[in-house]
């Protein structure tokens, strides 16, 4: 029999939620809120007048080709960097989950970079693939193979999956270990005596049974491309060359920051919310059906 506890002051449980419900007020409904009220708003090019011109800004974005060009780099590279993410993380966590010597330390490393600050990996990358004195771009320009993410914007727009993936594979691995390691041995071994072995018996028994872990980190990816990623972006490659990594994030700070147009960049960022909100509400609709809760 299940013992209950039972709390006699009925302020107690409001004083305990108090402090999350006033760090999710200051940092996500004022902001939301002032966003979605500056999204309606004009001002003159010198910031003295303010017009209320209703959803002028909407349509005006979405109108905008350089708009829509942003969205089709976003969906390449949210796309992109979920799928390198969560396949490399789980195939590491495979690996990790097996009886090896060193495995301690071998997750311990792979935790590392995770740690750094999105600028910091950036950083990390530049001196690695910088086409003049990074390790493997010079040594690629060297062999023949042009090289130059400054200048090429296929290769800015791999560099930045690439970079924003190897940042974010740490935290999937780790659902991704935990996953695996919760599946009962016993689970395992009876697939194995049947006759599963290898592919077969991730495939049959292992992938199902960490399907909840797998739609969690999907949700997670994709907001992380969409938002998180900003910083990457910015000191790898700054949205260039021309605009080909210039995703809705950081062209709602060119248009915001250094452009001073607040009432387009408030309503980009609306819209990004809501489209980030479709997707979940999406995923959420037609693939949790498919996971199965143990």
């Amino acid at each position: 029999m299940q013992r209950r506890v039972y709390f006699n002051n009925r302020l107690l449980p409001y004083l305990l939620l108090l402090p999350q419900l006033v760090i999710t007020t200051i940092f996500f409904f004022w902001p939301a809120s002032q966003a979605i009220y500056q999204s309606v708003l004009k001002q003159d090019p010198f910031g003295l007048r303010t017009q209320f011109v209703w959803f002028d800004n909407f349509i005006t974005v979405l109108k905008d080709p350089l708009y829509i060009e942003a969205l089709q780099v976003t969906i390449v590279f949210s796309v992109s960097t979920t799928l390198l993410v969560m396949v490399v993380a789980l195939f590491l966590a495979v690996l990790a989950d097996r009886q090896i010597r060193g495995a301690q330390t071998y997750k311990t490393l792979l935790l590392w970079p995770y740690a750094l600050a999105p600028a910091v990996a950036a950083v990390l990358w530049v001196f690695i693939f910088h086409p003049a004195i990074g390790l493997i771009g010079k040594a690629l320009n060297n062999s023949g193979i042009p090289w130059d993410y400054k200048l090429n914007g296929a290769q800015a727009l791999l560099l930045v999956i690439l970079a924003a993936s190897w940042k974010q594979i740490a935290h999937n691995f780790l659902f991704f270990l935990a996953g695996l390691q919760s599946i009962p041995t016993a689970v395992v071994e009876a697939a194995m005596i049947d006759g599963a072995g290898g592919w077969k018996l991730f495939r049959a028994i292992l992938f199902p049974l960490i399907s909840p872990t797998t739609f969690y980190l999907i949700v997670i990816n994709l907001v992380f491309a969409f938002f998180d990623t900003f910083g990457v972006i910015h000191a790898l490659t700054a949205g260039g060359p021309g605009r080909a990594t210039t995703t809705l994030m950081y062209k709602v700070y060119m248009d915001g920051y250094v452009n001073l147009n607040l009432g387009q960049s408030a309503a980009q960022s609306v819209i990004l919310m809501l489209i980030v909100s479709v997707l979940v509400w999406m995923q959420f609709r037609f693939m949790e059906g498919k996971v199965h809760y143990t």
